[in-house]
C-alpha cells in the first residue's frame, strides 16, 4: 500500500511517502506559518524522489487537529482534493495520536499521554496503549489533567510516556501524583506516523477538522 501522509496543524509541516511500512521519501520543517505556500512544493519533490505518480497513490493521509484552526484546514483542504481527483481514500488522523504512536515506537513504555497547549491553562489530551487510542482527544483545564489521567495509571501501570508542546508543564503534575514518566522528546507530528498509522484504519467519512474548542468569534444575535 503506497501512502501520502501529511501534517500541517501545529507548529511544523511534514510529508511522508510509506509503501508497505517503509519509508521511501520523507521532510520535516519546524513551520509557524507559511504551510499553506510550502505544502504543494514539498509533496512534489518527494514524489519525485520516489519515482511515484500521484496515481498509484492507494490513500492520502492527513492530521485532522487538534492544532492551529489555519494549519488543520490547510493540510486537509489539500488531502482531499488530492484525494477526491484521484479517486482515492483520505484518512484523518489526529495531531496526538501521531506523536504518541512516535514516542512508543522509540522507548519500551506501554502507553503514552500526548498534551498540546491550548492556552488559557488548558491542554489538548490524549492516551493511547501500544495497540489503539485509549482516550481521543478532549480539552481539559491543565489542574484537573493529573486527576483525569489517575484512572488510565491504575489500569496500565504508573511508567508513562509524556509528549506534544504541554509535555513541559504536565510532567511535573503527573509525578506529584506518583507516576514514574519519561519525557518522549516529541513535540510535533510527523507526517511518517501520520502515515503509518493510517495503514491500519479503515476508509471512512472524508477526514474533517477537529475542533476542540469553539469559536472565539459569535454571530451577532439578530
Amino acid at each position: 500500500m503506497k501512502i501520502l501522509g501529511l501534517d500541517t496543524a501545529l507548529g511544523a509541516l511534514s510529508a511522508a511517502l510509506v509503501e508497505d511500512g517503509t519509508v521511501l521519501a520523507r521532510d520535516w520543517r519546524e513551520m509557524a506559518r507559511g504551510h499553506a505556500e510550502a505544502l504543494a512544493p514539498m509533496v512534489d519533490r518527494l514524489m519525485g524522489e520516489a519515482a511515484w505518480a500521484y496515481a498509484s497513490l492507494d490513500r492520502i493521509a492527513v492530521t485532522t487537529g487538534p492544532g492551529t484552526f489555519t494549519g488543520q484546514r490547510v493540510g486537509i483542504a489539500f488531502a482531499r482534493a488530492l484525494a477526491l481527483a484521484l479517486k482515492k481514500p483520505a484518512i484523518g488522523i489526529t495531531t496526538l495520536d501521531a506523536m504518541m504512536e512516535e514516542a512508543l515506537a522509540k522507548d519500551g513504555a506501554s502507553w503514552a499521554i500526548a498534551a498540546s497547549d491550548a492556552k488559557r491553562g488548558e491542554i489538548y489530551l490524549g492516551i493511547r496503549s501500544r495497540q489503539r487510542a485509549v482516550l481521543p482527544p478532549e480539552l481539559i483545564a491543565l489542574d484537573a489533567a493529573a486527576s483525569r489521567i489517575a484512572p488510565f495509571a491504575e489500569e496500565w501501570g504508573k511508567t508513562v510516556l509524556v509528549c506534544g508542546t504541554a509535555a513541559e508543564m504536565l510532567i511535573p503534575l503527573l509525578q506529584a501524583a506518583g507516576c514514574d514518566v519519561t519525557d518522549g522528546s516529541v513535540r510535533q507530528p510527523d507526517a511518517l506516523w501520520v502515515a503509518r498509522l493510517a495503514a491500519g484504519e479503515t476508509e471512512g467519512a472524508a477526514p474533517r477538522p477537529l475542533y476542540l474548542r469553539p469559536p472565539d468569534a459569535k454571530l451577532p444575535v439578530p
